[in-house]
């Protein structure tokens, strides 16, 4: 399976755990040169940029390993990017979503709240 494809099927699962929480979508797939955001989601004024790891049945490398210390530091610039746009400076944290495939269905969704901050 295109790992493009893999990678949707996992943060559609995630956008639908995160709808089935209360939150709403404010944006996919935040781009700035040097990072992304798959997911930045918003519930009773807060703002949650996700990070979403998808990974088909017994991989070599976990979700969770994936997350390294470089690909925070770029999820946190680009988090900052994201915010300059805005008007206010909301309450902010750094989730990650680890999805689990067996045959292309999601078979496990793992949600880590506040994985990471922006502290270093």
């Amino acid at each position: 399976m295109d790992k493009k494809i893999i990678g949707n099927i996992g943060e559609n699962s995630v956008c639908l755990y995160l709808k089935n929480k209360g939150c709403e979508i404010v944006k996919r797939n935040f781009t700035v040169r040097g990072g992304e955001i798959d997911i930045i989601a918003a519930k009773d004024k807060r703002l949650f940029f996700v990070e979403v790891k998808t990974r088909m049945k017994n991989p070599l490398v976990s979700g969770e390993k994936a997350i390294t210390q470089r690909k925070k530091e770029h999820i946190i610039k680009t988090a900052r990017m994201y915010l300059s746009t805005l008007d206010y400076i909301p309450i902010c944290r750094f989730d990650v979503a680890v999805v689990t495939l067996d045959g292309g269905r999601v078979t496990e969704i793992k949600y880590y709240p506040n994985a990471f901050d922006a502290s270093r």
